[in-house]
């Protein structure tokens, strides 16, 4: 969550049993930075870091996370950008495990300078920039997207995910005008894929968390729910 999500937030969240924890997300290049620079002037909640800034900024984030003691688990890095060099540049820092791709945020600004959902309007501009920051990454990669975007086959963005060789796709299983999560859309590319998926979207209870996973998702994310930072149930119970 832009604006909301940094190390000090993901520290309240050690405790509570996540395997991975994700920042972000992040405007990493020129594009990116100028449409969250207009987006902040409308009241919106951005993080506002600049491009040479940005990768000082988030090992600060990631070792914060890190240094805590009782945490074990991975931390991720979701990544706004019309071009994969500055994402492949923050793979570099050290302490971090995961960088995210975000295909996924729908504010007009992003989309018109070419990030965020702009990225699944093009199947091959989609695959090219994957292939290209998972071959010069030494982290794992994954890609969030979100699904029921009109215009766009998610079976088929799935696809060129996971040949462009993504550790995961991290599936924002959006069901617009209903309150809950479109599971049918996991079913569908859990049939076509063996990418590792995460599942996201309306994940506030024990229910919905475990229609996920039976819904073919290999994993959950939680973001509304922990607002407050701390989760509505007990994760180990799912």
């Amino acid at each position: 969550m832009a604006g909301i999500t940094d190390g000090r937030f993901c520290c309240k969240m050690t405790s509570l049993g996540f395997d991975l924890l994700t920042i972000g997300g992040y405007n990493a290049d020129h594009n990116a930075i100028d449409a969250g620079l207009k987006i902040i002037n409308r009241g919106r909640l951005e993080f506002n870091i600049a491009e040479e800034d940005l990768y000082q900024h988030i090992t600060k984030e990631v070792k914060l996370i890190k240094n805590q003691s009782h945490y074990k688990g991975e931390v991720s890095v979701n990544l706004r950008s019309s071009s994969p060099d500055q994402i492949i540049e923050i793979s570099k820092i050290p302490e971090l495990d995961v960088v995210e791709i975000n295909a996924h945020c729908r504010q007009p600004e992003l989309i018109e300078s070419g990030c965020g959902q702009a990225l699944l309007k093009n199947l091959e501009v989609l695959k090219d920039f994957t292939s290209e920051v998972v071959r010069k990454c030494k982290k794992k990669v994954s890609v969030k997207i979100r699904a029921n975007v009109p215009g766009v086959d998610d079976v088929m963005i799935a696809k060129a995910v996971n040949e462009a060789g993504a550790d995961y796709i991290h599936i924002d299983a959006m069901k617009p005008g209903f309150n809950c999560a479109d599971y049918s859309v996991i079913e569908s590319v859990r049939k076509n894929v063996d990418i590792f998926i995460i599942g996201n979207n309306s994940i506030r209870d024990l229910k919905s968390a475990r229609l996920m996973l039976k819904s073919g998702a290999d994993g959950i994310s939680i973001a509304r729910a922990a607002i407050k930072g701390t989760i509505p149930f007990d994760l180990t119970l799912v």
